[in-house]
């Protein structure tokens, strides 16, 4: 009114002015074009306390907030890492005085945290308005490690305004403006509302059978459907399986799951998750599966950001659940007593869901269009990264892994790699898993493996660079039948990360009638490309990793890269252009889950993915990756990507494994190569003066230095990817002169 707006009006508000705001544009619906909301909350989520610091501010209101700046220079602290001096003084200015701090205890008393508080009336209809703003374009932009405004408020804004677009900035805390780029999100979103309106994309279809037909057609099969090799080890049969689907759906059903409810799967590979998950897409409840190799913190900030409804976990899972306050009802997976049920605080298991749901009837099928899971990347190259996918897209998965690799219901199929234990019931495949810790590749024995293989006589293994790199270690300890069951193997599947060439003949060596292809794809999109290693020797040595032609219904191309090493150019499909490639493909996720800057960054080419890899196409149409767009060296003569100058570097029988990174100023970057040398060292250092001319000799580009440490930082799941981001800060230590540990 001061200002005289008449609209349009964006409003803005942070903590207490999200209401203040909300108030404002709920009262001003003509003058409203959207609304930005960031760490704020309308309303105390039904069971959940009142934050710790607004409850002790309110007992001791007066001295917390008005006679002393105790309340402000509280807040400020929630910064990480600690605020500037002058930003500091910067917050402190209009509350220099006690006059000034009484707005501060004003709004503090004004939180309704009681029934009887005069303010609640105001608070619960502006709550209750909001989702009256269905039609108001929002933004929700929220800060993780905030302690005051935590996840439940957020998903209470979300259920709230379930239309509205979510950025959540991993790392970010309460004062979420200091912590991470709000100003530039938010223009970016205001221009994204000014683009021109796109084409509408095609209504979701179904392009095949439903993800649990095979189930279906296959009710009455006695035969082994799923093979547990660990202790105790079960065989199940279809019939079995697709009779416990069905009571787990109707019994998930009468518990009060409901389509769109998101549940959480905390199982290993098996016979109880592969139940579980066809039971909640067969009643169109988003599965979220995070990968226990992301360790406890980033296990928790995916469960917490994917906000499951409800969790579907073993006793272990489930007790960190509880522990770590992760959201959603609790159901225990595998034999459990009822002190352990209490324990975890579950409120039931599968088994007496599927008990309690025996002759039940079924809801209807999920659209095409709808939400069938959240299926989390593995956190190589930061965060771990939440890919939703429709019924549509994952259904096209399916299809082109049977299409690409002949797998039909004559398939018998070892599944070391977690993503593939989970489409074998839909693709009609035997799967056996092996005695394993799927979410260790490390773990599979070749012995393991044989056994997995020879329990069902099968024809195809999918098993990731880390796992074959563990069988052929333990080869020398297979027993003559063990051999005799790797011999039958016909195709060998490696994915997930680059595999070496050399590992892939030693793996052969074991499975000498098997075809070895190494696919190549990402969590947003599985497979993209094909090679064989006849193709791999055949194409010979490059630039980067030779990963073949792009599988039927793919397309892809590169953004070629600026001298900063931006990948702002268009998209083209010519030879030989160094860029960050590009997909698109039925069978691509439909966004980001809670990552509208990131999602909008990976998509702004309309129906591709930008995969974030850096690599160029040949002029055979072959594809080849050279490394990620993050891990670029940025040097004065432009761009220099990774993998082609370590692959040449680990051609030497003295290095184990090598990472090539940047050291200095974006722009003026030097080349560094930090190794795992053979025989390894305890200690980091600068190489020995003739391996640094070693590696300098068969490098191809000049180095400012070679540095020796023990063991490079890898991602869990794969334990292959190196973390270059990490290894790039350690050498900038390192050269500057600092004691800086290891990498």
């Amino acid at each position: 009114d001061a200002l005289g707006l008449t609209g349009p009006v964006v409003t803005v508000g942070h903590d207490w002015g999200g209401v203040v705001s909300l108030g404002w544009a709920l009262a001003h619906r003509d003058q409203l074009c959207g609304v930005v909301l960031t760490n704020t909350a309308v309303a105390q989520p039904a069971g959940a306390s009142v934050p710790p610091a607004l409850a002790l501010a309110r007992s001791v209101l007066s001295l917390s907030t008005v006679h002393t700046p105790a309340f402000v220079a509280t807040t400020l602290a929630l910064a990480s890492p600690p605020l500037a001096r002058d930003v500091r003084a910067a917050y402190f200015g209009p509350y220099a005085s006690r006059d000034r701090r009484a707005a501060v205890g004003g709004f503090v008393e004004d939180i309704p945290l009681a029934a009887d508080h005069p303010s609640k009336p105001a608070l619960d209809a502006l709550a209750e308005g909001v989702r009256t703003l269905t039609d108001v374009p929002a933004l929700i932009l929220w800060g993780p490690r905030d302690p005051v405004f935590r996840e439940r408020y957020l998903h209470d804004l979300r259920d709230r305004l379930p239309h509205a677009d979510v950025h959540r900035f991993e790392g970010a805390g309460h004062l979420l403006a200091e912590d991470a780029d709000v100003a530039g999100t938010v223009f970016d979103w205001l221009d994204a509302l000014t683009d021109p309106p796109a084409e509408p994309a095609p209504a979701p279809r179904r392009t095949g059978a439903p993800l649990w037909s095979a189930l279906q057609e296959r009710a009455g099969d006695p035969s082994p459907a799923v093979v547990e090799l660990g202790d105790p080890g079960r065989t199940v049969s279809w019939s079995l399986l697709a009779r416990r689907v069905d009571e787990l759906a109707a019994g998930l059903a009468g518990l009060g799951v409901r389509r769109g409810d998101r549940v959480a799967l905390l199982v290993p590979p098996g016979a109880d998750l592969t139940a579980a998950l066809y039971a909640c897409l067969r009643i169109g409840a988003p599965v979220v599966v995070a990968d226990a190799g992301l360790g406890v913190r980033g296990l928790t900030r995916a469960v917490r950001g994917a906000a499951p409804a409800y969790v579907i976990g073993i006793p272990r899972a489930l007790a960190a659940a509880r522990a770590l306050g992760w959201p959603g009802v609790r159901i225990a997976a595998g034999p459990v007593d009822g002190a352990t049920l209490r324990a975890v605080g579950a409120r039931t298991t599968l088994a007496e869901l599927a008990r309690a749901g025996v002759g039940g009837t079924l809801p209807e099928p999920p659209p095409p269009g709808a939400d069938a899971a959240v299926l989390f990347t593995s956190g190589s190259t930061g965060p771990a990264k939440g890919a939703v996918y429709t019924v549509a897209q994952l259904e096209a998965v399916r299809d082109a892994l049977s299409s690409a690799y002949l797998v039909t219901g004559g398939t018998r199929l070892v599944a070391a790699f977690a993503p593939f234990a989970l489409f074998g019931p839909a693709l009609g495949a035997v799967s056996a898993v092996p005695d394993m810790d799927v979410t260790s590749p490390g773990t599979l024995t070749a012995g393991a493996l044989a056994d997995a293989v020879a329990a069902v006589d099968a024809t195809t293994v999918f098993a990731s660079p880390a796992a074959l790199v563990s069988v052929v270690g333990s080869a020398d300890r297979l027993s003559p039948a063990q051999t005799a069951a790797l011999a039958g193997v016909e195709t060998l599947l490696s994915a997930g990360a680059p595999v070496p060439a050399a590992l892939l003949r030693r793996v052969l060596a074991l499975m000498p009638r098997a075809s070895a292809h190494t696919p190549y794809g990402m969590t947003e999109a599985l497979p993209i490309t094909d090679v064989t290693l006849a193709e791999v020797e055949q194409a010979g040595a490059g630039a980067g990793v030779c990963v073949g032609r792009p599988l039927d219904g793919v397309e892809v191309q590169v953004s070629p890269l600026d001298t900063s090493g931006a990948a702002n150019g268009p998209l083209t499909p010519k030879p030989f252009v160094l860029g960050e490639i590009a997909v698109r493909a039925a069978h691509v996720k439909d966004r980001y889950d809670a990552l509208w800057r990131t999602e909008r960054a990976s998509s702004r080419d309309a129906g591709w993915h930008r995969t974030g890899d850096v690599g160029h196409v040949d002029g055979e149409g072959r594809l080849w990756v050279e490394g990620r767009v993050a891990h670029l060296v940025l040097a004065a003569d432009g761009p220099l990507p990774p993998v082609g100058v370590e692959q040449r570097v680990e051609t030497l029988t003295s290095v184990a494994r090598a990472a090539l990174v940047g050291v200095g100023p974006a722009g003026t970057q030097q080349p560094v190569v930090v190794l795992e040398p053979v025989p390894g060292v305890r200690r980091p250092g600068p190489a020995p003066l003739p391996l640094a001319d070693e590696v300098r000799s068969v490098a191809g580009v000049p180095l400012a230095a070679v540095l020796c440490v023990p063991a490079l930082p890898t991602d869990i799941r794969h334990n292959s990817k190196i973390d270059r981001t990490r290894v790039a800060a350690w050498a900038g230590r390192v050269l500057a002169g600092e004691r800086a540990g290891t990498p």
